[in-house]
Protein backbone atom coordinates (compact mmCIF):
# COMPACT_ATOMS: atom_id res chain seq x y z
CA UNK A 1 0.00 0.00 0.00
CA UNK A 2 1.10 3.58 -0.64
CA UNK A 3 2.01 5.65 2.39
CA UNK A 4 -0.82 7.88 3.70
CA UNK A 5 0.47 11.13 2.15
CA UNK A 6 1.63 9.69 -1.17
CA UNK A 7 0.70 12.12 -3.95
CA UNK A 8 0.93 15.17 -1.67
CA UNK A 9 3.65 17.68 -2.59
CA UNK A 10 5.11 19.90 0.15
CA UNK A 11 7.29 22.96 -0.38
CA UNK A 12 9.54 23.28 2.67
CA UNK A 13 10.65 26.91 2.86
CA UNK A 14 11.76 26.59 6.47
CA UNK A 15 15.02 26.44 8.39
CA UNK A 16 16.54 25.24 11.65
CA UNK A 17 14.05 22.98 13.44
CA UNK A 18 10.29 23.38 13.84
CA UNK A 19 9.58 23.63 10.11
CA UNK A 20 12.17 21.08 8.96
CA UNK A 21 11.02 18.58 11.59
CA UNK A 22 7.42 19.06 10.48
CA UNK A 23 8.28 18.50 6.83
CA UNK A 24 10.53 15.54 7.69
CA UNK A 25 7.49 13.92 9.30
CA UNK A 26 5.38 14.67 6.22
CA UNK A 27 8.06 13.08 4.03
CA UNK A 28 8.10 9.98 6.23
CA UNK A 29 4.33 9.75 5.78
CA UNK A 30 4.77 9.66 2.01
CA UNK A 31 4.71 13.29 0.86
CA UNK A 32 7.08 14.54 -1.83
CA UNK A 33 8.87 17.23 0.17
CA UNK A 34 10.99 19.73 -1.73
CA UNK A 35 13.25 21.81 0.48
CA UNK A 36 13.92 25.28 -0.91
CA UNK A 37 17.11 26.94 0.32
CA UNK A 38 18.76 30.28 -0.32
CA UNK A 39 22.17 30.67 -1.98
CA UNK A 40 25.12 31.35 0.26
CA UNK A 41 24.92 28.39 2.60
CA UNK A 42 21.25 27.44 2.60
CA UNK A 43 19.52 26.41 5.82
CA UNK A 44 21.57 27.65 8.82
CA UNK A 45 20.99 24.19 10.27
CA UNK A 46 23.68 22.95 7.88
CA UNK A 47 26.33 24.38 10.22
CA UNK A 48 24.62 23.47 13.49
CA UNK A 49 26.13 21.02 15.99
CA UNK A 50 26.92 18.21 16.11
CA UNK A 51 29.28 18.28 13.15
CA UNK A 52 31.75 15.78 11.74
CA UNK A 53 33.98 17.57 9.28
CA UNK A 54 31.63 19.86 7.38
CA UNK A 55 28.57 17.64 7.82
CA UNK A 56 25.90 18.50 10.38
CA UNK A 57 24.14 15.57 12.03
CA UNK A 58 21.43 18.03 13.04
CA UNK A 59 20.73 18.84 9.38
CA UNK A 60 20.90 15.20 8.30
CA UNK A 61 18.34 14.23 10.92
CA UNK A 62 15.76 16.93 10.23
CA UNK A 63 15.96 16.89 6.43
CA UNK A 64 16.17 13.24 5.45
CA UNK A 65 13.65 12.02 2.91
CA UNK A 66 13.44 15.37 1.10
CA UNK A 67 14.59 16.65 -2.25
CA UNK A 68 16.37 19.98 -2.31
CA UNK A 69 16.72 22.99 -4.57
CA UNK A 70 18.69 26.18 -3.98
CA UNK A 71 17.17 29.26 -5.61
CA UNK A 72 17.48 33.01 -5.08
CA UNK A 73 13.85 34.08 -4.69
CA UNK A 74 14.94 37.72 -4.31
CA UNK A 75 15.51 37.82 -8.04
CA UNK A 76 12.39 37.88 -10.29
CA UNK A 77 13.26 34.70 -12.15
CA UNK A 78 14.03 32.95 -8.88
CA UNK A 79 10.67 34.02 -7.48
CA UNK A 80 9.04 32.62 -10.63
CA UNK A 81 10.69 29.25 -9.93
CA UNK A 82 9.25 29.17 -6.41
CA UNK A 83 5.85 30.27 -7.69
CA UNK A 84 5.89 27.50 -10.30
CA UNK A 85 6.72 25.03 -7.55
CA UNK A 86 3.86 26.35 -5.41
CA UNK A 87 1.41 25.90 -8.29
CA UNK A 88 2.29 22.20 -8.26
CA UNK A 89 2.11 21.88 -4.47
CA UNK A 90 -0.45 21.02 -1.84
CA UNK A 91 1.37 22.40 1.21
CA UNK A 92 3.82 25.25 1.89
CA UNK A 93 5.74 25.23 5.20
CA UNK A 94 7.64 28.26 6.52
CA UNK A 95 8.96 29.46 9.87
CA UNK A 96 10.08 33.03 9.29
CA UNK A 97 9.11 36.05 11.34
CA UNK A 98 5.56 37.15 10.40
CA UNK A 99 5.63 39.43 7.36
CA UNK A 100 9.12 38.47 6.18
CA UNK A 101 7.98 36.26 3.32
CA UNK A 102 5.20 38.63 2.29
CA UNK A 103 7.92 41.14 1.41
CA UNK A 104 9.37 38.56 -1.00
CA UNK A 105 6.03 37.84 -2.59
CA UNK A 106 5.79 34.50 -0.78
CA UNK A 107 3.19 35.34 1.85
CA UNK A 108 -0.07 33.43 2.17
CA UNK A 109 -2.19 35.94 0.23
CA UNK A 110 0.21 35.99 -2.73
CA UNK A 111 0.59 32.23 -2.94
CA UNK A 112 -3.11 31.50 -2.34
CA UNK A 113 -3.85 33.77 -5.30
CA UNK A 114 -1.89 31.47 -7.63
CA UNK A 115 -2.96 28.23 -5.90
CA UNK A 116 -6.28 28.53 -4.03
CA UNK A 117 -5.97 24.92 -2.84
CA UNK A 118 -2.66 25.60 -1.09
CA UNK A 119 -2.37 24.78 2.59
CA UNK A 120 0.11 27.31 3.96
CA UNK A 121 1.56 26.47 7.38
CA UNK A 122 3.43 29.18 9.27
CA UNK A 123 5.46 28.63 12.43
CA UNK A 124 6.72 31.56 14.47
CA UNK A 125 7.58 32.40 18.05
CA UNK A 126 4.33 34.19 18.92
CA UNK A 127 2.05 33.73 15.91
CA UNK A 128 0.76 36.22 13.35
CA UNK A 129 -1.52 38.12 15.73
CA UNK A 130 -1.19 39.72 19.14
CA UNK A 131 1.13 42.40 20.56
CA UNK A 132 4.24 40.21 20.29
CA UNK A 133 3.67 38.89 16.77
CA UNK A 134 6.61 40.76 15.26
CA UNK A 135 9.16 39.63 17.83
CA UNK A 136 11.68 36.92 16.93
CA UNK A 137 12.22 33.89 19.10
CA UNK A 138 13.50 30.35 19.40
CA UNK A 139 12.24 27.36 21.33
CA UNK A 140 14.15 28.45 24.42
CA UNK A 141 12.21 31.72 24.47
CA UNK A 142 8.86 29.94 24.39
CA UNK A 143 9.93 27.40 27.00
CA UNK A 144 10.94 30.17 29.40
CA UNK A 145 7.96 32.42 28.80
CA UNK A 146 5.42 29.60 28.99
CA UNK A 147 5.96 28.83 32.67
CA UNK A 148 7.37 25.39 31.93
CA UNK A 149 10.93 26.30 32.84
CA UNK A 150 9.94 27.99 36.11
CA UNK A 151 8.72 24.65 37.47
CA UNK A 152 11.92 22.76 36.69
CA UNK A 153 15.01 22.20 38.80
CA UNK A 154 15.70 22.49 42.50
CA UNK A 155 14.13 25.22 44.66
CA UNK A 156 16.24 28.34 44.77
CA UNK A 157 18.41 27.38 41.80
CA UNK A 158 18.34 28.70 38.26
CA UNK A 159 16.00 26.56 36.13
CA UNK A 160 17.90 24.16 33.89
CA UNK A 161 17.84 24.12 30.12
CA UNK A 162 15.63 21.33 28.85
CA UNK A 163 18.39 20.02 26.53
CA UNK A 164 15.75 18.74 24.12
CA UNK A 165 13.89 21.11 21.77
CA UNK A 166 10.45 20.60 23.27
CA UNK A 167 8.84 23.77 21.89
CA UNK A 168 10.15 23.32 18.36
CA UNK A 169 9.35 19.64 17.97
CA UNK A 170 6.01 19.83 19.78
CA UNK A 171 5.01 22.67 17.46
CA UNK A 172 6.30 20.72 14.48
CA UNK A 173 4.15 17.69 15.23
CA UNK A 174 1.14 19.96 15.82
CA UNK A 175 1.82 21.24 12.33
CA UNK A 176 1.69 17.70 10.97
CA UNK A 177 -1.70 17.18 12.61
CA UNK A 178 -3.06 20.51 11.42
CA UNK A 179 -1.84 19.96 7.85
CA UNK A 180 -3.38 16.50 7.69
CA UNK A 181 -6.67 17.91 9.03
CA UNK A 182 -6.55 20.73 6.46
CA UNK A 183 -6.00 18.22 3.66
CA UNK A 184 -9.12 16.35 4.77
CA UNK A 185 -11.04 19.64 5.00
CA UNK A 186 -9.89 20.63 1.53
CA UNK A 187 -11.36 17.43 0.12
CA UNK A 188 -14.71 18.55 1.53
CA UNK A 189 -14.56 22.30 0.86
CA UNK A 190 -12.17 22.52 -2.09
CA UNK A 191 -10.07 25.35 -0.65
CA UNK A 192 -6.76 25.63 1.12
CA UNK A 193 -6.09 27.82 4.14
CA UNK A 194 -3.45 29.43 6.36
CA UNK A 195 -2.34 27.54 9.48
CA UNK A 196 -0.80 29.89 12.06
CA UNK A 197 1.25 28.02 14.70
CA UNK A 198 3.18 29.66 17.54
CA UNK A 199 5.87 28.06 19.67
CA UNK A 200 4.52 29.98 22.66
CA UNK A 201 0.94 28.79 22.08
CA UNK A 202 2.05 25.19 21.87
CA UNK A 203 4.02 25.39 25.11
CA UNK A 204 1.09 27.01 26.94
CA UNK A 205 -1.24 24.29 25.63
CA UNK A 206 1.02 21.60 27.09
CA UNK A 207 0.31 22.49 30.72
CA UNK A 208 -1.52 19.56 32.26
CA UNK A 209 -1.55 20.80 35.87
CA UNK A 210 -0.11 24.24 36.53
CA UNK A 211 -2.82 26.35 34.90
CA UNK A 212 -5.62 24.32 36.44
CA UNK A 213 -3.94 24.54 39.85
CA UNK A 214 -3.82 28.32 39.56
CA UNK A 215 -7.29 28.93 38.13
CA UNK A 216 -9.12 26.32 40.22
CA UNK A 217 -7.51 27.63 43.43
CA UNK A 218 -8.56 31.18 42.70
CA UNK A 219 -4.98 32.20 42.10
CA UNK A 220 -3.68 30.78 45.38
CA UNK A 221 -1.54 27.97 43.96
CA UNK A 222 1.40 28.74 41.69
CA UNK A 223 3.41 25.56 41.02
CA UNK A 224 7.06 25.98 41.95
CA UNK A 225 10.31 24.10 41.45
CA UNK A 226 10.10 20.76 43.18
CA UNK A 227 13.38 19.04 42.37
CA UNK A 228 13.21 15.30 41.90
CA UNK A 229 9.60 14.42 42.70
CA UNK A 230 6.06 15.80 42.68
CA UNK A 231 4.57 16.95 46.02
CA UNK A 232 1.06 16.41 44.68
CA UNK A 233 1.83 12.90 43.42
CA UNK A 234 3.99 11.35 46.12
CA UNK A 235 6.23 8.51 45.00
CA UNK A 236 6.40 9.75 41.43
CA UNK A 237 9.97 10.84 40.81
CA UNK A 238 13.69 10.16 40.70
CA UNK A 239 15.50 8.07 43.31
CA UNK A 240 19.22 7.46 43.89
CA UNK A 241 20.87 4.05 43.79
CA UNK A 242 24.49 3.09 44.39
CA UNK A 243 25.55 3.42 40.76
CA UNK A 244 23.05 5.86 39.27
CA UNK A 245 19.40 6.88 39.33
CA UNK A 246 16.04 5.38 38.57
CA UNK A 247 12.48 6.62 38.36
CA UNK A 248 9.39 4.97 39.72
CA UNK A 249 5.71 5.78 39.59
CA UNK A 250 3.82 4.59 42.67
CA UNK A 251 1.48 7.52 43.15
CA UNK A 252 -1.74 5.46 42.99
CA UNK A 253 -2.95 3.29 45.86
CA UNK A 254 -2.64 -0.13 44.26
CA UNK A 255 0.93 0.46 43.14
CA UNK A 256 1.92 2.11 46.42
CA UNK A 257 0.88 -1.06 48.25
CA UNK A 258 3.09 -3.16 45.95
CA UNK A 259 6.02 -0.82 46.54
CA UNK A 260 5.41 -0.65 50.28
CA UNK A 261 5.44 -4.44 50.60
CA UNK A 262 8.71 -4.57 48.65
CA UNK A 263 10.58 -1.91 50.63
CA UNK A 264 8.99 -2.30 54.08
CA UNK A 265 6.89 -5.44 54.20
CA UNK A 266 3.35 -5.69 55.52
CA UNK A 267 4.13 -3.22 58.30
CA UNK A 268 4.66 -0.41 55.81
CA UNK A 269 1.79 -1.55 53.58
CA UNK A 270 -0.49 -1.35 56.60
CA UNK A 271 0.76 2.04 57.82
CA UNK A 272 -2.30 4.31 57.65
CA UNK A 273 -0.13 7.40 57.24
CA UNK A 274 0.25 6.38 53.61
CA UNK A 275 -3.25 5.15 52.81
CA UNK A 276 -4.68 7.31 50.07
CA UNK A 277 -3.07 9.96 47.92
CA UNK A 278 -3.85 12.82 50.30
CA UNK A 279 -2.28 10.98 53.23
CA UNK A 280 0.85 10.13 51.25
CA UNK A 281 1.19 13.74 50.15
CA UNK A 282 0.78 14.92 53.75
CA UNK A 283 3.48 12.46 54.88
CA UNK A 284 5.66 12.78 51.81
CA UNK A 285 9.07 13.15 53.56
CA UNK A 286 8.56 9.90 55.47
CA UNK A 287 7.40 8.02 52.36
CA UNK A 288 10.38 9.28 50.37
CA UNK A 289 12.74 8.28 53.18
CA UNK A 290 11.51 4.69 53.18
CA UNK A 291 11.90 4.31 49.43
CA UNK A 292 15.22 6.14 49.17
CA UNK A 293 16.72 4.02 51.96
CA UNK A 294 15.70 0.90 50.06
CA UNK A 295 17.01 2.02 46.63
CA UNK A 296 20.35 3.00 48.15
CA UNK A 297 20.64 -0.29 50.01
CA UNK A 298 20.47 -2.36 46.83
CA UNK A 299 23.54 -3.38 44.85
CA UNK A 300 22.76 -1.33 41.74
CA UNK A 301 20.14 0.37 39.64
CA UNK A 302 19.70 -2.92 37.78
CA UNK A 303 19.03 -4.74 41.05
CA UNK A 304 16.40 -2.17 41.99
CA UNK A 305 14.73 -2.43 38.58
CA UNK A 306 14.64 -6.23 38.68
CA UNK A 307 12.83 -6.28 42.02
CA UNK A 308 10.49 -3.40 41.21
CA UNK A 309 9.44 -4.98 37.93
CA UNK A 310 8.86 -8.31 39.66
CA UNK A 311 6.64 -6.53 42.18
CA UNK A 312 4.66 -4.81 39.43
CA UNK A 313 5.88 -1.26 40.15
CA UNK A 314 6.40 0.90 37.02
CA UNK A 315 10.04 1.98 36.94
CA UNK A 316 12.97 2.69 34.65
CA UNK A 317 16.66 3.45 34.85
CA UNK A 318 17.77 7.02 34.08
CA UNK A 319 19.73 6.11 30.96
CA UNK A 320 22.58 7.88 29.19
CA UNK A 321 22.43 8.29 25.40
CA UNK A 322 24.89 5.43 24.83
CA UNK A 323 22.51 3.18 26.74
CA UNK A 324 19.44 4.49 24.89
CA UNK A 325 20.72 3.83 21.37
CA UNK A 326 21.62 0.26 22.32
CA UNK A 327 18.47 -0.42 24.34
CA UNK A 328 16.89 -3.67 23.09
CA UNK A 329 13.47 -2.01 23.05
CA UNK A 330 14.75 0.87 20.92
CA UNK A 331 16.37 -1.57 18.51
CA UNK A 332 13.32 -3.82 18.37
CA UNK A 333 11.15 -0.83 17.44
CA UNK A 334 13.61 0.31 14.73
CA UNK A 335 14.03 3.67 16.44
CA UNK A 336 17.60 4.01 15.17
CA UNK A 337 18.10 4.54 11.44
CA UNK A 338 21.27 3.66 9.58
CA UNK A 339 22.05 5.55 6.38
CA UNK A 340 25.01 5.31 4.04
CA UNK A 341 26.66 8.72 3.72
CA UNK A 342 29.11 9.33 0.84
CA UNK A 343 31.86 10.71 3.08
CA UNK A 344 30.95 9.63 6.62
CA UNK A 345 30.05 6.02 5.89
CA UNK A 346 27.25 4.62 8.07
CA UNK A 347 25.47 7.31 10.10
CA UNK A 348 22.99 6.45 12.87
CA UNK A 349 20.15 8.85 13.55
CA UNK A 350 16.83 8.74 15.46
CA UNK A 351 13.86 7.38 13.58
CA UNK A 352 10.31 8.74 13.70
CA UNK A 353 7.71 6.86 15.75
CA UNK A 354 5.12 6.27 13.01
CA UNK A 355 3.94 2.66 12.64
CA UNK A 356 1.17 1.51 10.31
CA UNK A 357 -0.18 -1.99 9.88
CA UNK A 358 -0.71 -1.42 6.16
CA UNK A 359 2.53 0.36 5.28
CA UNK A 360 6.20 -0.51 5.34
CA UNK A 361 8.25 2.43 6.63
CA UNK A 362 11.43 2.30 4.56
CA UNK A 363 14.69 4.02 5.48
CA UNK A 364 14.45 7.49 3.89
CA UNK A 365 17.09 8.93 1.56
CA UNK A 366 19.80 11.16 3.01
CA UNK A 367 19.10 14.85 3.48
CA UNK A 368 19.84 16.61 0.19
CA UNK A 369 23.05 18.41 -0.59
CA UNK A 370 22.51 22.11 -1.24
CA UNK A 371 20.71 22.36 -4.57
CA UNK A 372 21.10 18.63 -5.24
CA UNK A 373 17.79 18.30 -7.11
CA UNK A 374 17.73 21.62 -8.96
CA UNK A 375 17.66 20.07 -12.41
CA UNK A 376 15.22 17.26 -11.65
CA UNK A 377 12.67 19.46 -9.88
CA UNK A 378 12.78 22.26 -12.45
CA UNK A 379 12.43 19.73 -15.26
CA UNK A 380 9.26 18.48 -13.56
CA UNK A 381 8.01 22.07 -13.55
CA UNK A 382 8.51 22.31 -17.32
CA UNK A 383 11.86 24.08 -17.47
CA UNK A 384 14.09 23.03 -20.37
CA UNK A 385 17.80 22.36 -20.17
CA UNK A 386 18.72 25.73 -21.70
CA UNK A 387 16.49 27.60 -19.25
CA UNK A 388 18.02 25.72 -16.32
CA UNK A 389 21.54 26.41 -17.57
CA UNK A 390 20.76 30.11 -17.91
CA UNK A 391 19.44 30.24 -14.33
CA UNK A 392 22.64 28.58 -13.13
CA UNK A 393 24.80 31.06 -15.04
CA UNK A 394 22.84 33.96 -13.58
CA UNK A 395 23.41 32.67 -10.04
CA UNK A 396 19.70 32.15 -9.49
CA UNK A 397 20.21 28.40 -9.02
CA UNK A 398 23.10 27.23 -6.84
CA UNK A 399 24.44 23.94 -5.56
CA UNK A 400 27.42 22.57 -3.66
Amino acid sequence: MSLPLSGIRVVDYSHFLAGPYMSRCLAALGADVIKVERPGGGDPGRVHAYQLGDVSGYFLQQNMGKRGICVDARQPEGLEVVQALVRSADVFVENYRPGALAKLGLGFDALAAINPRLIYCSVSAYGHTGPMASQPGFGLIAEARSGAMAQMGNPGEAPPLLRMPIADMYTGIHGVAAICAAIVGRERDGAGQHIDLALYDCMVSMHDFAIQAYTFSGGQVIPQQVGHDLPDATLYGVFPARDGYLVLAAQVDAIWLKLARLVGGEALAGDTRFHGAAARNANRPAALEYVTAWTQSQASVAACIEQLEAAGVPCAPVQRIDEVINDPQVLARDMMLEQQHPTLGIVRLPNLPFRFSGHAMATPPLAPALGEHNEAVLAELGYGEQQIDRLKEAGILSRT
